[in-house]
């Protein structure tokens, strides 16, 4: 991969759902040869003697447009007779695989066993499905985020989908981040001149967004980068569209808001998008804000919501960044 194919391109930080939605946008807003997209791979886990990859699997889907529109995970017109006769077995079903995507996760897992790295298999993957942009994980090591909460540590898919979130957090961690290392494309395209912008997704800046700046020289790359960076703000109104943003935020003493993703990112981004009801409600002056409708229930919401990102990014072509911390 030569330097000039990094020209102009557009890199977004996501984790699942409400980052594939951004995602789904960008694909018609811009040439998706040139849209790069880093999943968090920190939630990725052994399951039933499978690797599985939760947001790397949901945008590998969302771009090859096969997935699921209305869960926004998984295979479009998926079966589950995989499960059912699972059950029927007395067997772990607390998370479910649909047939469909069980395919994806028996041939990443025989490819894992015989060496190769997450990212390929990630970019065959890609290939097979008709795949235009490049997905790549955050690193090909493995970091997994744990939560201590009264009942002790809890790794992500146990507190995320078999407790569905209920317990209180009182820590979170990113296992092995500081380890790993910085995806080699992601690193190449981060310290090119002419790339377009860094976008950080709408997702959960706690356990989607974090895992991906924790990985060793990922922040440090971001900050360097000439490109303008901008976030796409979680919350609207102080609610999050999805997940438990808003319930994490309160588990560590922050008001619910703008305020508090602003403050997590601090010294990283030169932007962030808000949504029009919050526009005249942020605190945090600094760095810039615009305001647009943020809530993405049908296609052309998504197509809209990324081409204001894009007009956002390209007010900074050619200017001055002030606000970003270079350190």
């Amino acid at each position: 991969m030569s330097a000039a194919d990094f020209d102009d391109a557009v890199i977004v930080l996501s984790g699942g759902v409400g980052g594939a939605k951004l995602v789904q946008g960008f694909l018609a807003a811009m040439d998706p040869a040139k849209l790069i997209v880093v999943a968090n791979t920190a939630d990725d886990f052994e399951h039933l003697g499978l690797s599985i990859s939760p947001d790397l699997d949901t945008l590998m889907y969302t771009l090859a447009g096969v997935h699921d529109e209305q869960q926004g995970w998984g295979r479009r017109d998926e079966t589950w007779s995989f499960m059912e006769a699972l059950e029927g077995l007395g067997g772990d079903t607390w998370f479910r695989l649909g047939d469909r995507d069980l395919a994806t996760h028996v041939e990443r897992t025989r490819r894992r066993q015989r060496g190769e790295t997450l990212s390929q298999i990630a970019a065959d993957l890609c290939r097979q499905l008709g795949v235009k942009s490049r997905l790549l994980p955050m690193s090909d090591d493995s970091v997994r985020t744990r939560f201590k909460t009264a009942e002790g540590w809890l790794d992500f898919q146990d507190y995320f989908v078999r407790q569905r979130c209920a317990p209180r957090i009182e820590e979170i961690r990113f296992e092995g981040a500081q380890q790993a290392a910085l995806q080699p494309t992601l690193s190449a395209a981060l310290h090119h001149r002419r790339l377009r912008a860094v976008v950080i997704a709408p997702s959960n800046p706690f356990i989607s967004i974090e895992p991906i700046l924790s990985v060793g020289g990922v922040r440090a790359a971001i900050t360097g980068c000439a490109a303008p960076v901008i976030a796409v703000s979680p919350i609207i109104a102080g609610r999050a569209v999805k997940g438990p943003t808003e319930k994490m935020m309160r588990e560590f003493g922050l008001p619910p808001g703008v305020d508090a993703v602003l403050h997590r990112y601090d010294g990283l981004i030169d932007a962030m998008l808000v949504d029009i009801v919050d526009a005249n409600t942020v605190m945090i002056k600094s760095p810039q804000i615009f305001s647009a409708p943020l809530l993405m229930r049908t296609s052309e919401d998504k197509i809209l919501l990324a081409r204001a990102v894009l007009d956002v990014v390209d007010r900074f072509a050619g200017e001055a960044r002030s606000t970003r911390a270079k350190s």
